[in-house]
């Protein structure tokens, strides 16, 4: 039991090892310049102004939430294509319910206004 514990300990150690080597050496070899500029946002050498922050409207992210939904979604349905010869008529019900799902979903989406980009 404490050797399981050791080879654990073994591996954690290793992996912070290959972590933290690279950024280390990256700090050692990468060139540093001693010009200020270079410590600005922007290096084309005009002066930043105003708030970095800035707030969007909510209805954005919806749609894009709505959007990989339905984009992951479409995944699903490439190897059920592939397979569906094989699966037979059970599978083809089944896909019917799923993009049934699907276009429930897709109609409450455009009911509440989140596909409207504007």
């Amino acid at each position: 039991m404490p050797l399981d514990w050791a080879y654990v300990a073994v591996f954690a150690l290793v992996g912070a090892g290959m972590a933290a080597l690279p950024l280390g050496l990256v700090w050692l070899l990468a060139p540093r310049s001693q010009y200020p500029q270079k410590r600005i946002a922007y290096e084309s050498g005009i002066i930043p102004f105003g708030e970095a922050w800035s707030q969007f409207h909510v209805r954005y992210y919806l749609f894009g939430l709505a959007f990989l939904l339905f984009d992951i979604e479409v995944i699903y349905i490439y190897p059920w294509a592939v397979v569906l010869r094989e699966l037979g008529g059970f599978a083809f019900v089944e896909m019917l319910i799923f993009l049934g799902v699907l276009g429930v979903g897709l109609a409450y989406a455009w009911k509440k206004g989140a596909l409207e980009w504007a």
